[in-house]
C-alpha cells in the first residue's frame, strides 16, 4: 500500500496541486502547493501562499487520511 502512494506522489511531483491538512481536535488547513522531493520516508511539499514554505509529510499521512492530495 505504502509503494503506490510512494508511486503515487512521486508522479505528481512538480505539478501545481491542492492540498488538506486534516490536523488534531478538527483543525483543517488548505493550501496550495507542489512536490518538490520524494525521500525514502518522506516527500516535501513547496507551498504557493504569500509565505513560501516547505512543509514534510510521511506516506503514511496519505494512508491514514491525514494529508489529502487534490488534482
Amino acid at each position: 500500500m505504502i509503494e503506490q502512494i510512494k508511486k503515487n506522489v512521486e508522479a505528481k511531483k512538480g505539478k501545481k496541486l491542492k492540498f488538506k491538512y486534516n490536523g488534531a481536535r478538527n483543525q483543517t488547513e488548505e493550501f496550495d502547493g507542489e512536490i518538490v522531493d520524494a525521500y525514502h520516508y518522506i516527500f516535501t511539499i513547496r507551498t504557493g501562499d504569500e509565505i513560501e514554505m516547505i512543509k514534510s509529510f510521511s506516506y503514511s499521512d496519505i494512508l491514514t487520511e491525514t494529508l489529502e492530495i487534490f488534482d
